[in-house]
């Protein structure tokens, strides 16, 4: 992480840029963000690439292919821009986490017992991708993240969907030399047996340092390197014997003799050995530890003079929590408003809120239809950002400090129905039925979790019920307002094979004593009710 140049943009997309982060494929990468202080890692196009004529497909096409990889080892897409945009963009949930390749460089090689983990950990991930029908193509240190709490598997900007007919094209080399499988390097079919490949390349690295094709300190020609990887056996001197049985067999010549990543999970033994937490050296968690408080650093809102408690006498509002690891797929946890259902083509930048495979396969919240960025009434405008839990509320002016506390006129189960996205368009708007959300409150202090939510949204295709049921943490108190976060999120359906995001931040109204209106940032809102009642 750099600081911003001479010439940065001070936002894109709506979203305040705070950092770079570095290269992509694409372009530059930037730590971003949103209003209330959610991270976001914002990759810009380059404008060479924005001009050419298939460029529009291609890059909706990676965010159809982020989007159909919902697991807990990949990050999702938020928001990405307009048809015509300069630059063009794609902003997705950031990891405050180095990549293996960078932690090996600085660092070296790791452990054999991490090497182990990693293996069980992106082997599971490898199976969620080939379950969603994607081929990464492009597996690398560079794109392995290692996280406090598990790694990430990241950027599929050259990924296809496996019915994609591209795939086949041949005579043209895509993914990074020294990890991409022998049919690749000849221009062949890359097919989810290469995921496999490349899988295997970069647990030799993260034992060795090195490529499995490379001997220690060696650099070779792109030329010479590809040959190798096509005729040569590779190097596994110094890789684990818990994973050593198995690597050679991932990096057979033939894709057809490779086992799948479902065998690889069950070669590994999912489960079985230290978590991940337990795995890993203590200098990366204290790595994790240093960039989580670099981070809160960054994302602390300026305070305004008129906020400044030797002018008003207001406690001080702490600086916005750092975001939780994504826990998803299920959805975008930050990003700009959907439009309000029914309402005709939508205004603004709403219209590109995306709708991630399930519109509310984690997303069906506490959500309006349309809301403005969140903007708390009694704070000004430089604090729209809920305090970490168990942090001191900046109270409300001319309240008293028992306005902390959830008012008793709040308990009770509140319910609301709104029409769902019956005429979405089924790729980047899940077309739903009805959209049911029920939630009961209970009296409680700020810091507390007072309530849950109760989604129900079912796929109209599938009849999937894309909702998610969440524990609410009572943020902020206002006059009529109270602010909640989402501290836990699972399915309402149990046996859905998605997860849910933890971490969003909902505002509540009371319009009147037995309606609340329903405000989000950061949530899948479309087709959600703008209020819920409850029985008289």
């Amino acid at each position: 992480m750099e600081a911003l140049r001479p010439g940065d943009p001070p936002e894109i997309g709506g979203y305040r840029l705070l950092a770079r982060l570095g290269e992509g494929g694409m372009g530059e990468v930037f730590l971003a963000r949103t209003a209330s202080g959610r991270p976001l890692a914002l990759k810009t196009v380059r404008r060479e690439l924005g001009v050419q004529q298939d460029f529009a497909e291609r890059f909706a096409g990676e965010i159809r292919t982020n989007d159909r990889v919902r697991c807990a080892w990949t990050v999702s897409v938020v928001d990405f821009s307009p048809p015509g945009a300069v630059p063009q963009w794609l902003a997705t949930e950031y990891v405050a986490a180095p990549s293996l390749g960078d932690w090996v460089r600085t660092h070296g090689p790791l452990a054999a017992p991490a090497v182990a983990c990693l293996a069980r950990e992106l082997s599971a991930a490898l199976v969620a991708v080939a379950a969603a029908g994607v081929v990464h193509r492009d597996i690398k240190p560079g794109n392995v993240l290692l996280g406090p709490e598990r790694p990430y598997l990241i950027d599929f900007g050259i990924a296809r969907a496996a019915q994609d007919p591209r795939r086949t094209r041949t005579g043209a080399v895509v993914g990074t030399p020294g990890f991409l499988a022998p049919e690749q390097a000849t221009g062949g079919l890359a097919a989810a047996p290469a995921d496999v490949f490349s899988l295997a390349a970069v647990l030799v690295y993260a034992a060795t340092g090195r490529s499995p094709f490379l001997r220690a300190g060696e650099e070779l020609d792109l030329p010479a390197l590809l040959y190798r990887i096509v005729h040569d056996e590779p190097l596994l001197d110094g890789v684990p014997e818990e994973i050593l049985p198995l690597v050679p067999e991932c990096l057979a010549k033939d894709p057809g003799r490779r086992p799948t990543a479902e065998e690889m999970c069950v070669r590994l033994g999912a489960g079985a050995g230290p978590d991940w937490g337990g795995a890993v050296p203590p200098a990366l968690a204290a790595e994790a530890a240093r960039r989580e408080a670099e981070l809160r650093l960054l994302l602390a809102p300026p305070r305004s003079p008129a906020s400044s408690p030797a002018r008003t006498g207001a406690v001080p509002v702490a600086p916005p929590p750092p975001a939780a690891p994504p826990q998803v797929p299920a959805t975008a946890p930050e990003g700009p408003p959907a439009s309000r259902a029914g309402s005709g083509r939508p205004r603004g930048r709403a219209w590109r809120r995306p709708v991630l495979l399930g519109a509310a396969a984690g997303a069906a919240v506490l959500a309006a239809a349309a809301v403005l960025p969140v903007r708390f009434p009694w704070s000004g405008e430089g604090a729209r950002s809920a305090p970490p839990s168990g942090s001191p509320a900046a109270a409300p002016s001319g309240s008293s400090p028992s306005a902390q506390a959830l008012p008793a006129s709040w308990a009770g189960t509140w319910s609301g129905v709104g029409p769902g996205t019956p005429d979405a368009d089924g790729v980047f708007r899940a077309r739903t039925g009805e959209f049911t959300v029920t939630v009961t409150l209970n009296p409680g202090a700020v810091g507390q979790v007072v309530g849950r939510q109760v989604s129900e949204v079912k796929e109209s295709s599938s009849g999937r019920n894309l909702g998610c049921t969440e524990a609410l943490e009572l943020r902020q108190v206002g006059r009529n307002t109270a602010v909640f976060a989402a501290v836990t999120s699972h399915p309402t359906d149990r046996a859905a094979t998605f997860d849910c995001p933890r971490g969003n931040l909902y505002v509540l109204t009371m319009a009147d004593p037995d309606r609340l209106t329903l405000e989000s940032e950061g949530a899948q809102s479309a087709g959600a009710p703008a209020t819920l009642t409850r029985p008289r």
